[in-house]
C-alpha cells in the first residue's frame, strides 16, 4: 500500500467512518482529482450506497469573482443550495479535500467577497447548522497543489515543492506507508480524550492569556461548558474526525465574557487573501477594534457578515511543542496552521455544552454561546504563552506555561 492509498483509507475509515449504505459526498479541487478518486474507491469498498464527487477550480473561481455580473454575489445558486442543504439533511458523509492556492482571490473587490459570504450564510444556513451540531459526519483534509506548494516553499522548484509539501502533510496525518495509520490515529485520539477529561474536571470559570506579543485577554466560559477533542459523533453514534490533522482540544467561550487585547501569532489566510500582523481589542465579548499590517479590510469584512461574526466562538488549546508546530512550516492553510498553535475563532460557536447537540439555536444563545454564519480561526499561541485558569471558587491553576500544557 502506498502513502496515497493509506491516506485515502484513513479518511474514509477514521475521518468519516463511512457506514454500509451511506451516501458519501466528496468536494475536491480539480488538482486533487486523482486523490478524490482514491477516496471514492475506498468509500465503495466499505459499502457506501453512492459517492458523489463535486469539483471546483481555482481559475474558474477567480474569474467568477473578478468578471461575473455584480448581482450574482447577493445570492447562492439554487443547485448549490440543494447540493449542500439536501445532503446534510440526509446525513450524508461529507469529505472536503483542500488543495487551493492561498492567494487565489488576491485583488478581488472586498465588497464582492463580503456579499458572497452573507449570501452563503443566509442560503446555506441549514447546512451550517447541521454541520456544527454534528448531524452528519464531515472531514476536512488536504493534498498538495503546485500553487500552494510554491507559496509554502518558494525557494524550491515546483516539483520539489510539491514533494516536500506532500511529505509534510503525510507526517501531520501519521501516514507512513506501512499501513499503520489507522492504529496510530486510534492511539492519538485516545491521548486527546485523556487530556480533555483532565480539563473538564476543573470546570474553569475563566482563562487568562498573556504573552510577549502583547496579548492580555480574559475569556470567561459558560456554565456547563465541556472541552472536546477532534473526534465527535452524530446523533446516531457514527464517530468521525472533522479535521485531519487535529491536535486541538477546544470549547466555546461565553459570548459576552471576553475582554482585553489579543495578537495573532501567525498570518491568516481568508477568502484567498493573506492577513498579517494583526490584533484585536474586545470588550464584553465584542471585537471593537481590528488592526492589521496587511489585509485589514478583508479581516474587518469577515467580522461584518452578521452580528455574531464580531464575537468569539471557539477557544482551542494546542501545545507549542507539538508535531505540526515542530515542523516549523507556515502552511498558509488554517487546517494545518491552527493545529500548530493555540487559536481562537470569531463567529459560530460549536455546541460545547452538556447536552448542547440537542439544543436549539435559541437555547444555545440562552446559555451564552455565539451564533453566526462565520467561523474563522486565527492563531495566538507562542513559545511564551501563559494561560491561567480560574475555578469557580477563585483558585488559579496554570493551564499553559511557556507555550505548553502545565496540567
Amino acid at each position: 500500500m502506498n502513502k496515497e492509498q493509506e491516506y485515502a483509507r484513513l479518511l474514509i475509515q477514521v475521518g468519516l467512518q463511512v457506514q454500509k449504505g451511506q451516501q458519501v459526498v466528496i468536494h475536491a479541487p480539480v488538482e486533487a482529482a486523482a486523490f478524490a478518486r482514491l477516496c471514492m474507491h475506498e468509500a465503495y469498498e466499505v459499502g457506501a450506497k453512492d459517492v458523489t464527487v463535486v469539483y471546483s477550480d481555482d481559475a474558474v473561481t477567480r474569474a467568477h469573482f473578478l468578471k461575473a455580473e455584480d448581482g450574482v454575489f447577493d445570492e447562492t445558486p439554487l443547485w448549490r443550495q440543494h447540493l449542500l442543504n439536501d445532503y446534510a439533511r440526509e446525513g450524508a458523509a461529507c469529505l472536503f479535500i483542500e488543495s487551493n492556492d492561498p492567494m487565489n482571490l488576491a485583488g478581488v473587490e472586498p465588497d464582492r467577497l463580503l456579499r458572497n459570504a452573507k449570501a452563503k450564510g443566509r442560503d446555506l444556513a441549514e447546512f451550517y447548522r447541521l454541520e456544527t451540531s454534528n448531524f452528519f459526519p464531515w472531514c476536512i483534509a488536504a493534498v498538495p497543489s503546485a500553487a500552494w506548494a510554491k507559496k509554502v516553499f518558494p525557494d524550491l522548484s515546483e516539483s520539489e515543492a510539491v514533494g516536500r509539501l506532500g511529505d509534510a502533510i503525510y507526517e501531520t496525518v501519521r501516514v507512513s506507508g506501512n499501513g499503520d495509520a489507522i492504529s496510530r490515529w486510534q492511539a492519538h485520539l485516545a491521548a486527546l480524550r485523556a487530556r480533555t477529561e483532565k480539563l473538564n474536571a476543573y470546570r474553569f470559570a475563566s482563562l487568562h492569556y498573556r504573552n510577549s506579543l502583547g496579548t492580555d485577554l480574559t475569556v470567561r466560559l459558560p456554565e456547563g461548558h465541556i472541552w472536546q477533542s477532534g473526534e465527535d459523533a452524530t446523533p446516531k453514534g457514527q464517530r468521525f474526525v472533522a479535521n485531519m490533522p487535529t491536535e486541538e482540544i477546544f470549547t466555546a467561550p461565553l459570548k459576552t465574557g471576553v475582554d482585553g487585547v489579543v495578537y495573532a501569532a501567525m498570518p491568516l489566510v481568508h477568502n484567498g487573501n493573506v492577513i498579517e500582523d494583526f490584533y484585536m481589542v474586545l470588550r464584553e465579548g465584542k471585537i471593537v477594534e481590528v488592526h492589521a499590517k496587511e489585509g485589514e479590510e478583508i479581516l474587518k469584512n469577515a467580522m461584518a457578515v452578521d452580528e455574531g461574526a464580531s464575537y468569539l466562538g471557539e477557544v482551542a488549546l494546542i501545545p507549542y511543542d507539538s508535531p505540526i508546530s515542530n515542523q516549523k512550516i507556515l502552511y498558509y492553510d488554517t487546517l494545518f496552521d491552527e493545529n500548530a498553535s493555540c487559536h481562537l475563532a470569531f463567529g459560530e460557536a460549536y455546541p460545547c455544552l452538556e447536552g448542547g447537540n440537542d439544543m436549539s439555536e435559541e437555547e444555545l444563545r440562552a446559555h451564552g454561546l455565539n451564533t453566526s454564519t462565520q467561523h474563522v480561526d486565527f492563531m495566538v499561541g507562542t513559545r511564551d504563552l501563559s494561560i491561567i485558569g480560574t475555578t469557580h471558587d477563585g483558585k488559579e491553576i496554570p493551564v499553559f506555561e511557556n507555550g505548553n500544557f502545565a496540567l
